[in-house]
């Protein structure tokens, strides 16, 4: 097989940050490439240089033996390079179709026709078995479906190299194995792929080759068969991490958390949450486990007065949460940690010392009538740096300026620096690296010990298998089964989820 991809000598530095330093690797024909790391590794800097979104500042990148101008993406696109990014690139008032075909619309008499893209779409997502609905806006979808837009957008070009950034952070793990048999089969065509991703399970199950930067340098290039989950860990992180969940028994106590009869719309003025009930006690997680799209978003939206109730009532310690008052719900005792940090989680132009007092910048100690107290509110951020293993210079640099897996801290350290009676957790490891992974699940794990509710929704079932003390399953908006972890049977909970009989 000839060599694809060609990297050599790439570095790239930011101000006094080295990205990338003299990083060389290769990839051929048909060849599938994990690239491991931990967030501010240097990846995702490494993947925009080869499509031409960044420009290196020395070494070269080829693409089928031809020099590739750097800092160019139409010339990186001309060359047959896709590119599926971590954080989307759609039009949220835009529909489906429209987004897909955005800049190379189907013409007919020289006019865009919406029939035959619409048609192009439909088959397009038949064909990878990523249906999505054409005539939604992305603003409506939930962010699996959106990611699916994504991958379908970089797929519907013909392409040499298709370049994924962490594709599989909001796919349930159906999604995750139908879009990894996807890239056997792209890979079976010729189409060589550079895979970024954190599941090193995933890493596994479709690499052929895996290389590992730390600190903006490779340290290491393995295969799956001279490898395991444990050794790309160490590599990755550069000491032993604990993959597996240490925890004792869940000692619950008193119910904290009270959803009863719950009725939700989804953005669409459809019923997502149908008559849904469930508790949660003082000291246990309880892991709500089902496939994306099946009223999760909705049900803690509504838990934290985010969305409005149609019926039913939420209590904390028996007093009922007032509905859409997001800080009513926060002043009941609930702390959230949303599944989309940049959009609920943080305001990026802020520093991290602001982000974690977001909802208490108005409390004692941080504020004193109408002042705040602006020594206070940077002695708690440079705690909770330290406290929270947040990477970064100090607390008084932008949220803007850390990566993915640090803004994820920033937001656990704020929720749950604060010990309220309830945490609801939704998607709370979504795009973070192993060690990053490891620390908040014991930040999880602590709450429960401290005498929190936890409520856990994930779409990653061995997450919710790992941590939760009891898992309910919803379908369609309804919870259809709850079992204890130690009743708790993977194949079962799939079927579930998938709407089938147990």
């Amino acid at each position: 097989m000839k060599t694809l991809l060609e990297i050599e000598g790439v570095s790239k530095i930011f101000g006094s940050v080295i990205a990338n330093e003299d990083i060389s690797l290769s990839i051929k024909e048909g060849e599938i490439l994990a690239l491991l790391g931990e967030n501010g590794a240097g990846k995702s800097t490494l993947v925009k240089a080869v499509f031409g979104l960044v420009k290196p500042d020395s070494g070269s990148i080829k693409i089928d033996g031809e020099v590739m101008e750097s800092g160019d993406t139409a010339a990186a696109i001309a060359q047959g390079v896709g590119m599926v990014h971590q954080h989307f690139q759609l039009v949220p008032v835009m529909s489906v179709t429209e987004n897909l075909i955005l800049g190379d619309e189907p013409k007919k008499f020289g006019v865009v026709s919406m029939k035959r893209a619409r048609s192009e779409v439909l088959k397009l997502s038949k064909h990878f078995s990523l249906e999505v609905n054409p005539d939604a806006k992305i603003e409506d979808l939930p962010v699996g479906m959106a990611q699916r837009v994504e991958i379908l957008k970089a797929l519907r070009r013909e392409v040499k190299l298709l370049i994924l950034d962490e594709p599989t952070a909001v796919l349930t793990p159906q999604e995750t194995d139908e879009l990894l048999e996807v890239l056997r089969k792209l890979a079976k065509r010729g189409v060589g792929i550079l895979f970024i991703t954190h599941k090193l399970r995933e890493v596994m199950a479709v690499a052929d080759r895996i290389a590992v930067l730390r600190g903006g340098r490779l340290v290491g290039t393995t295969t799956p068969k001279d490898s395991d989950e444990s050794k790309l860990a160490q590599m990755m992180v550069g000491r032993d991490v604990v993959l597996s969940v240490a925890k004792s028994p869940a000692k619950p106590e008193q119910v904290l958390l009270a959803v009863k009869n719950l009725r939700v719309n989804d953005d669409r003025k459809i019923e997502a949450v149908k008559d849904l009930s469930l508790e949660v006690r003082s000291g246990e997680i309880l892991g709500v486990a089902g496939v994306e799209g099946n009223g999760q978003r909705e049900l803690v939206e509504a838990i934290c007065s985010m969305r409005s109730r149609l019926s039913g009532e939420v209590f904390v310690k028996g007093k009922s949460v007032p509905n859409m008052n997001p800080r009513a719900a926060h002043l009941s005792g609930v702390s959230h940690i949303p599944e989309d940090r940049e959009k609920h989680g943080l305001v990026n132009s802020y520093s991290i010392a602001d982000n974690l007092v977001l909802n208490r910048f108005n409390e004692v100690p941080f504020s004193r009538g109408w002042i705040r107290d602006l020594e206070k509110v940077a002695q708690n951020g440079s705690e909770l740096v330290d406290r929270f293993d947040i990477r970064a210079t100090s607390a008084s640099v932008s949220a803007a300026s850390l990566s993915g897996g640090n803004k994820q801290k920033v937001v656990v350290a704020r929720e749950l620096s604060q010990q309220l009676d309830v945490v609801v957790a939704s998607q709370p490891t979504r795009g973070v690296d192993v060690g990053s992974i490891e620390f908040i699940h014991k930040q999880l794990i602590a709450a429960r010990d401290s005498g929190s509710a936890v409520l856990l929704v994930s779409a990653e079932l061995d997450e919710i298998l790992s941590l939760a003390d009891r898992i309910a399953v919803i379908s369609d908006g309804k919870i259809v089964a709850t079992f204890s972890s130690a009743e708790a049977d993977r194949n079962t909970i799939g079927r579930l989820m998938a709407g089938l009989s147990a």
